[in-house]
């Protein structure tokens, strides 16, 4: 790796402040709070932000919406775009700064610096020809095709949903808000992008020994292999600090899956006497205040914490009522598509992509959710609305996933897996996958030109 993909601690607190800030600023609907409470005689300055005004006018273009920005939102916003010219294209998303999940491990341990991924979501909106709006999205009403934002309502005629994943923190702390955010605030996950990264990146480096405990969600989750990716490069610092500290890995799981053996003889290997890894470790109780977790493996206490609770499809697809209903009657979190055209269940100009995506086969139940397949969706569903609008019936298109996984750093190793798709006689889509347990310095060239590769395709 060339210099130029690591960054000085000074750096990353100079650099890391300003994009933690862009990542934290208030939104419209935030922002517009204090004059809406104001009182009566004291009406909203005009540009205040109303969720009743009209935030976009109708012009004579038929209209697709995108909700969420992530890696799935930007790719269906550029190819949208590409593909159907004559249609309107908005993208709407609450962050104003594109910051990249997958590759943010690496980040963690001054890998790559802050701007590796970091991108201005304004400047690529114009330098490809899609409208961007930065506001808080408050309503989905598919019977009215009209999405309520902060700062006004926009009608569609396609919907794409890019919610990614929120922390299902209910199913350890109940209806108690003042637990989940404790734990949000002290122990934070950094899965979903937020200034939560921040504060996670300066825990670590400021960590001095002792426990430091990882609670994995159980499946369906974010990116199965980036948690053991994380322990094994955070034992990597520790180690490269000297400091008397252990990672102990509370895995739901009973074994490390997927790339097992991989990460199984890093552990083993590299890291013999800092990580610690537990099966089975189902959630009982976690105690933010006293730092204290209960697990069906045994209890622990820590002295610091990354905190994964289960994740369920993101706030936009409950806020759509697109999530699916489980087999025990209640919703089972994630949203119900159709397996092979993504749009909803009950409504076919309502698309989903990326990790919110729902159940589609007996064979593995859900896409791998990771930001491969989250562009490889839009990429599919831009088609299918391309092929919608020129009057013609779309065949299916399938994604595929590639993860690369670092679990040195010093030589820095990694160790990836591959996975494909194809629809069978029955029509059932059926999973190959394919683990690459060697680590080898060549896989982290591999690693980065992926990147490159797919950075170009979002945002070139």
């Amino acid at each position: 790796m060339t210099d130029r993909h690591t960054v000085s601690r000074r750096r990353f607190l100079a650099a890391g402040s300003g994009i933690a800030a862009a990542l934290a600023t208030p939104t419209l609907a935030q922002a517009a709070t204090p004059l809406q409470i104001a009182g009566p005689g004291r009406p909203l300055p005009p540009l205040a932000g109303r969720s009743t005004q009209t935030l976009l006018g109708r012009g004579k273009a038929r209209r697709a919406v995108i909700c969420g920005g992530g890696w799935g939102g930007i790719t269906a916003a550029k190819y949208l775009r590409q593909q159907v010219p004559h249609l309107e294209v908005v993208l709407l998303e609450r962050n104003a700064v594109f910051f990249s999940c997958p590759m943010s491990n690496k980040w963690l341990v001054d890998v790559v610096d802050t701007q590796y991924l970091t991108k201005d979501y304004l400047k690529i909106s114009e330098e490809l020809g899609y409208r961007f709006i930065q506001t808080e999205i408050l309503e989905i009403e598919r019977d009215t095709k009209r999405v309520v934002t902060a700062a006004g309502a926009i009608d569609y005629d396609y919907l794409i949903l890019s919610p990614g994943i929120r922390y299902n923190y209910e199913a350890w702390f109940g209806n108690d808000l003042r637990a989940a955010e404790a734990t949000r605030a002290r122990f934070p996950a950094a899965y979903i992008p937020s200034a939560e990264h921040f504060r996670l990146k300066q825990a670590i480096h400021d960590f001095k020994g002792g426990d430091l405990v990882m609670t994995l969600p159980p499946p369906p989750q974010r990116c199965p292999p980036s948690p053991y990716e994380r322990a094994c490069l955070i034992a990597s610092l520790f180690k490269a600090k000297k400091l008397n500290a252990r990672v102990v890995i509370l895995d739901h799981k009973p074994d490390v899956m997927p790339i097992g053996p991989g990460f199984k003889a890093a552990f083993q290997e590299l890291y013999k006497d800092i990580v610690t890894y537990v099966p089975n470790a189902h959630v009982k109780e976690v105690d933010p205040f006293n730092k204290r977790i209960k697990t069906a493996a045994g209890d622990f206490s820590f002295d610091h914490a990354i905190l994964m609770a289960p994740h369920q499809a993101g706030d936009l697809a409950w806020k759509a009522g697109v999530v699916g209903q489980s087999f025990q009657g209640g919703p089972d979190g994630w949203a119900a598509v159709d397996p092979l055209f993504l749009h909803a269940e009950d409504d076919k100009d309502v698309y989903v992509i990326g990790d919110a995506v729902g159940y589609v086969s007996p064979q593995f139940s859900f896409y791998p959710k990771a930001g491969h397949v989250a562009n490889q969706h839009a990429r599919i569903v831009a088609h299918y609305i391309a092929e919608r609008e020129a009057d013609r019936e779309p065949g299916y298109r399938l994604p595929d996933n590639l993860c690369f996984m670092m679990v040195s750093t010093q030589p820095q190793e990694a160790i990836s897996v591959k996975f494909d798709y194809k629809v069978n006689a029955m029509g059932i889509i059926e999973q190959t996958q394919i683990d690459f347990n060697e680590r080898k310095p060549e896989t982290v060239g591999e690693d980065f030109e992926w990147a490159r590769g797919i950075y170009e395709d979002m945002f070139g």
